[in-house]
């Protein structure tokens, strides 16, 4: 006698609990109440403020500057830092959420945010007084106040250890700054940069090595300090990117981060920073996942639908694939960071493989446009261009996989 086999649909769970068409794998299940709400809220504004807009400031390469307040009110800066200074005090995984969100919008748009938090308030939080914490934080956390990180150097940039920026103390304990950084987002519109320099005590003339490396806190309008933007990018359009020069910037002695001390204090910010573009970067693969899905149903060609065609399901089904194991591997990420039981081996395996398969499904999204995926109304291949930044800063996708290959095998090719 055959075994009566029950409908597909009598496995599946109750409708409240199915996921949406857009989360076949139903990662919506394994967030909270808390962390989609702050997912939607992001959610809502890009998509109210921010895709309306994008597309022409991209073409005209300039950043959307009247969005800043709005960001502010979100509280997307800072905000897994504590409330005590302003900020929105939520745990890792909401903030990967909102970094999510804010790349789907575009790279730019999360660059700003990710700055601002995990690598201007956060080394402040970190290593900086109580009164630097209470001066700058709440400022930043509205977004009153603008931040830019001043670390990468024209000629030392996956080699930050080899900076040549040194800040000589004075013999009134003041400091003297004189040197250059490159590739600063933020940088021609901040109010203040976090600048790491070498630090050199009064008295002595030799410049130290990494060790020496410490934090300074700059306002912008201390004079010899200049910012000059990056012109002719072809990436990361609607972003401002600059040139930091500093000539005999002369600060007070509280201007140093007084916790800082070595590169593993700006390595640790980089830490935090990556792990925000490890969510980030899904962000925009997901913009153009559900781009392309949208498109093959409505694009008909030789009298059907392009999603009806073998090719074009197989790309949907690739790009759906990556996006949820990247998910995966950021909720997982996130949960370890929540825990304290996350490390930087970790974060560097997320970054390069979520930033490496968004790039992948961007370049395949375009493809699935033909020739409509050039066009700046569509998203893809302005996220395809943006990512390619993304793959190489923060540390490179090769930097990247040197790191994990000296976890694995315990030699640094480094050196």
């Amino acid at each position: 006698m055959a075994t009566e086999i029950a409908p597909a649909e009598s496995f599946l769970p109750s409708p409240e609990l199915r996921p949406r068409e857009a989360d076949l794998f139903n990662i919506d299940a394994a967030l909270t109440e808390e962390e989609r709400a702050v997912r939607d809220s992001v959610r809502r504004f890009v998509d109210e403020e921010v895709l309306p807009i994008i597309g022409k400031h991209y073409v005209d390469g300039t950043f959307p500057k009247h969005l800043i307040p709005k960001m502010g009110e979100l509280g997307v800066f800072g905000a897994n830092l504590p409330e005590e200074y302003g900020c929105a005090g939520l745990n890792n995984v909401q903030y990967g959420l909102i970094m999510q969100e804010l790349e789907r919008g575009d790279s730019g748009i999360r660059s700003f945010a990710s700055v601002q938090g995990a690598l201007v308030m956060y080394p402040i939080y970190a290593f900086g007084s109580e009164e630097q914490k209470r001066h700058w934080l709440p400022k930043m956390a509205t977004g009153e106040v603008i931040g830019c990180f001043g670390l990468t150097e024209p000629d030392y940039g996956s080699n930050p250890a080899g900076m040549i920026t040194v800040a000589r103390e004075q013999a009134d304990g003041s400091w003297v700054l004189n040197g250059a950084k490159m590739w600063i987002t933020n940088g021609s519109q901040a109010h203040v940069s976090v600048v790491w320099a070498k630090a050199v005590p009064h008295g002595q003339t030799e410049v130290g090595d990494e060790r020496t490396i410490r934090g300074f806190v700059v306002p912008t309008d201390t004079p010899g300090f200049r910012a000059r933007d990056q012109k002719g990018k072809l990436s990361l359009r609607a972003s401002d990117t600059s040139e930091l020069i500093l000539e005999d910037v002369r600060l007070p002695a509280d201007a140093i981060l007084p916790k800082s001390g070595g590169l593993k204090s700006p390595l640790m910010c980089l830490t935090q920073a990556r792990y925000g573009i490890s969510w980030g970067a899904l962000g925009a693969a997901i913009a153009c996942y559900e781009e392309a899905v949208s498109y093959s149903k409505n694009r008909v060609m030789f009298d059907k639908p392009i999603g009806a065609f073998q090719i074009q399901q197989v790309r949907l089904a690739d790009m759906l694939t990556e996006i949820v194991k990247g998910q995966l591997v950021s909720l997982h990420l996130g949960r370890c960071k929540d825990l304290g039981t996350f490390t930087p081996q970790m974060v560097s395996l997320a970054k390069r493989n979520n930033v490496n398969i968004a790039t992948d499904i961007a370049r395949e999204a375009r493809r699935l446009l033909g020739g409509n995926g050039i066009l700046a109304e569509y998203a893809s291949m302005r996220h395809m261009a943006n990512l390619e930044s993304v793959y190489t800063y923060e540390g490179t996708h090769d930097v990247h996989s040197l790191i994990l290959g000296q976890a694995i095998t315990g030699h640094s090719a480094f050196k």
